[in-house]
C-alpha cells in the first residue's frame, strides 16, 4: 500500500524544538514520518535536520510577515504536484489561509492542526484585535477538510462556536516519543539534587517550567511569589521551588532571586534529572488554552503534578490515577496546602493507560487512519 504524501506548513521557528509547543510539532512529524512521506515547508530560521525521515524546506516567511508567503503560492503548488502530495497540514490556524488557497489550486484537502483556541489565547494576553482573529479562526476552520484539536475542550468549543461538523473534527493529543519511560530510583536523582544545592533531606522539591516570557507563565510566577511561597512559609514547610525555562526577564529574575526558597535554573538543556529528582511539578496557571505540555512530560516521567483546573485541560479525560491533583482556580491556600501535604517518601507510578495514550506512535496511528480517509 502506497504511503500517503503529506505536506506540512509551519509558520514559525520550531526546529530545533526546545519548548512544549515546538516539541509538539517535532514529535508529531517524527512519528508521522514512520507512516507517511513527509515534506515540511517551514519558516526560514528553522534547521532542516531535526526530523531525519522528513524533507524539510525552510523558505517561508514567519509570524507577521506571513502574508508575504502569497509570493510562494506557485512554488508550493509546483511542490505539491511534483511530489504528488495527498494532504496539506497547517500547524495552527495562522497559515490556514495558505492551506485553503493550495486546496483550491490543487484539489488536495487541507487540514488544520490546532494547538489551542488562538483567539481565546490572544484575549487572555490582552491583544486588542482578538475578536477579529476569532472571526478568522472560525472561518478558516470551516474551510478545512478536517480539524485536529489537542484537547476535547477545544474540539467541543469549535463545534459549538464555529458550527463545525463533529465528523470533521478529531482529537490529536500531545505526546512523547518514549514508548515506555525507563524505570528509575527517584531517591538517587533526589539525593543528587539535595547534594548539589546543599539542602536537608526532608526538603520538599518542586518544579515549575515553561517559556517564561509567555504571559500565562509570568502570571504563574506572580502566584508562586505572592501566594504559594508565603503560604508554605506560614505552614513552616522546608521547601525549594526550581524555576526552569527560557526568556526570563531581568526584572523577574531579580524578583525570584530575592526569594530564598526559589532556585532559578534558567534554560535547562536536559530537564530529566529534575523531573525525576523533584517531589512534584506544580502548574499554577489559569490563563491560556490548549494543553499544558509540561503536565504530560512530567506524568510520562512518573512525576506527580499539582495543577489548577484550568491547567489540567486536556489531561482530565485520561487515566492519571493518583498522579494528578487538581485544585480549583485561584484557590491558592488550597494549592499551597496540597504542596505541604504531599508524601515525599513514596514513588507512585503513572498508569500504563496514560503512557500508551500519550505516546506519539499511538497518537499518529489514529491520525493516519483519518487522514487516509480524506
Amino acid at each position: 500500500m502506497k504511503k500517503p504524501v503529506v505536506l506540512g506548513l509551519v509558520s514559525y521557528t520550531v526546529f530545533p524544538a526546545r519548548v512544549g509547543g515546538q516539541q509538539c510539532v517535532e514529535g508529531f512529524y517524527r512519528a508521522l514520518a514512520q507512516q507517511a512521506t513527509v515534506i515540511l515547508a517551514v519558516a526560514k530560521k528553522n534547521e532542516t535536520d531535526s526530523v531525519p525521515q522528513a524533507r524539510v524546506l525552510n523558505f517561508l516567511f514567519d509570524h507577521w510577515r506571513g502574508p508575504l508567503n502569497l509570493f510562494f503560492l506557485f512554488r508550493l503548488i509546483k511542490l505539491i504536484r511534483r511530489n504528488q502530495v495527498d494532504i496539506i497540514i497547517t500547524e495552527h490556524s495562522y497559515f490556514g489561509w495558505l492551506g485553503w488557497l493550495l486546496q483550491l489550486s490543487t484539489g488536495k484537502p487541507f487540514v488544520i492542526r490546532s494547538h489551542n483556541i488562538e483567539a481565546l489565547r490572544f484575549r487572555d494576553i490582552q491583544r486588542w484585535w482578538w475578536r477579529l482573529y476569532a472571526w478568522y479562526e472560525g472561518w478558516i476552520h470551516r474551510k478545512a477538510r478536517c480539524s485536529y484539536f489537542i484537547t476535547a475542550e477545544d474540539r467541543d468549543y469549535a463545534i459549538t462556536h464555529w458550527s463545525l461538523s463533529p465528523d470533521r473534527c478529531a482529537l490529536l493529543r500531545y505526546g512523547t516519543l518514549e514508548t515506555h519511560p525507563p524505570a528509575y530510583q527517584r531517591s538517587q536523582y533526589r539525593s543528587h539534587l539535595l547534594k548539589i544545592y546543599g539542602l536537608a533531606p526532608h526538603t520538599r522539591l518542586f518544579l515549575f517550567n515553561g517559556s517564561l516570557n509567555y504571559s500565562p507563565n509570568t502570571d504563574a510566577l506572580r502566584v508562586i511569589v505572592h501566594e504559594l511561597v508565603p503560604g508554605l512559609r506560614k505552614q513552616g514547610v522546608l521547601f525549594r521551588i526550581f524555576i526552569a525555562g527560557s526568556d526570563l526577564s531581568p526584572a523577574w529574575e531579580q524578583v525570584l532571586k530575592e526569594q530564598p526558597e526559589i532556585i532559578v535554573l534558567g534554560w535547562v538543556d536536559d530537564l530529566i534529572p529534575y523531573l525525576r529528582g523533584i517531589d512534584c511539578t506544580i502548574n499554577p496557571v489559569t490563563l491560556g488554552g490548549g494543553i499544558k505540555t509540561k503536565l504530560v512530560e512530567a506524568l510520562c516521567q512518573h512525576q506527580r503534578v499539582i495543577t489548577t483546573a484550568s491547567g489540567a485541560r486536556g489531561v482530565l479525560d485520561t487515566n492519571t490515577g493518583s498522579m494528578l491533583t487538581i485544585i480549583p482556580d485561584y484557590q491558592w491556600h488550597q494549592f499551597a496546602y496540597a504542596m505541604q501535604q504531599l508524601d515525599i517518601y513514596t514513588q507512585p507510578q503513572t498508569p500504563a493507560a496514560f503512557l500508551e495514550a500519550s505516546n506519539w506512535t499511538n497518537i499518529v496511528q489514529k491520525a493516519h487512519v483519518s487522514l487516509s480517509a480524506l
